[in-house]
């Protein structure tokens, strides 16, 4: 196994995962196959995406064929909004497992910060944003430290084995703190040059809180969904500045743009189909970049956000971010 970081919770995380978003469903299983097969054992998955059963297939078959263990792997899975009430936190973890055909996660986050109310899967699962899965965004009143405490409980029942935040921001995160019994041992927020978050990371590396980081590519992630922000901007792999870097270091745009994250101490979450590339992203460690290049990319910093709820459908109701 390549680097890990040791999370606040004593376990170890691989530095380097596969991330499951978008990974569609007919070819989720051989994938994760293939990206076990690569080297890959972090999987990063969440009840959204909608195709856990289908990445648990993958693991399955890897196992069998003797690829790996269990214990060899450090999945990951994430608590939709809309099971963030205080006693759909367990039932919600109990049918990403089933799915998944596993006992225990190794990580579990609270996907986006806001409980939503509750939709039964018997309803629709995923579930999505919208209560009436066209355009009603509810607002649960389940406060997050009712979350946390359920959250906490995982823990104890043996369900998963570290829990964690993604798309938290600072003010949350202090406020977590306060109250929390188990500190989140990580927090997922998206990074990339165009938007570096350098506060936050800040917050997290004092409050001994393990980053990874999502969407590394930038833009390159969000061109399908039609957003004008995406589409205007270079993409970062034909960059000036990452295409020189990656000339000079005789490496892809694409490793540059990932040892930029893991030198700097965050873990990534990349993914592809195309097993040569599930290699060349899992090499993005074993060299290191100048400082002064380091910090160039970082300057490209834009504060340029892409993944937030209201990129994705008119809302007047989900500013998270704001």
């Amino acid at each position: 196994m390549g680097p890990t970081i040791k999370l606040s919770s004593g376990h170890e995380m691989p530095q380097v995962g596969f991330g499951l978003w978008k990974v569609d469903n007919a070819v989720a299983a051989d994938t994760v196959y293939n990206a076990v097969k690569a080297g890959y054992r972090l999987f990063d998955g969440a009840c959204d995406y909608g195709n856990e059963k289908e990445c648990g297939e993958g693991v399955a078959r890897a196992i069998k064929d003797g690829l790996v263990k269990r214990e060899d792997l450090f999945i990951t899975s994430k608590l939709w909004p809309v099971f963030e009430d205080g006693d759909k936190v367990e039932p919600a973890i109990r049918r990403s497992l089933a799915d998944w055909g596993l006992d225990y996660f190794d990580l579990y986050l609270i996907h986006f910060p806001g409980a939503l109310k509750y939709v039964d899967p018997a309803v629709r699962y995923p579930p999505g944003w919208h209560y009436d899965g066209k355009s009603q965004i509810v607002r649960s009143n389940t406060p997050t430290h009712v979350t946390w405490a359920a959250m906490e409980e995982l823990v104890a029942k043996g369900l998963t084995k570290s829990i964690g935040i993604s798309n938290f921001q600072a003010q949350l995160i202090y406020d977590m703190l306060r109250y929390a019994k188990i500190p989140p041992a990580a927090l997922q927020i998206e990074h990339h040059p165009y938007l570096v978050q350098q506060e936050l990371l800040n917050l997290a590396k004092a409050e001994g809180i393990a980053v990874t980081a999502y969407s590394s590519f930038g833009p390159a992630s969000f061109l399908e969904f039609g957003f004008k922000h995406a589409q205007a901007l270079v993409p970062l792999m034909k960059d000036d500045l990452i295409t020189s870097l990656a000339a000079k270091y005789g490496k892809q745009p694409s490793q540059i743009l990932l040892r930029w994250a893991t030198q700097r101490g965050l873990a990534v979450i990349p993914k592809t189909v195309r097993p040569e590339i599930m290699t060349q992203n899992l090499d993005c460690t074993g060299f290191d970049l100048e400082q002064a290049d380091l910090d160039s990319i970082t300057a490209k910093d834009a504060g340029i956000r892409f993944n937030q709820p209201s990129n994705y459908f008119p809302t007047d109701k989900m500013w998270i971010f704001g």
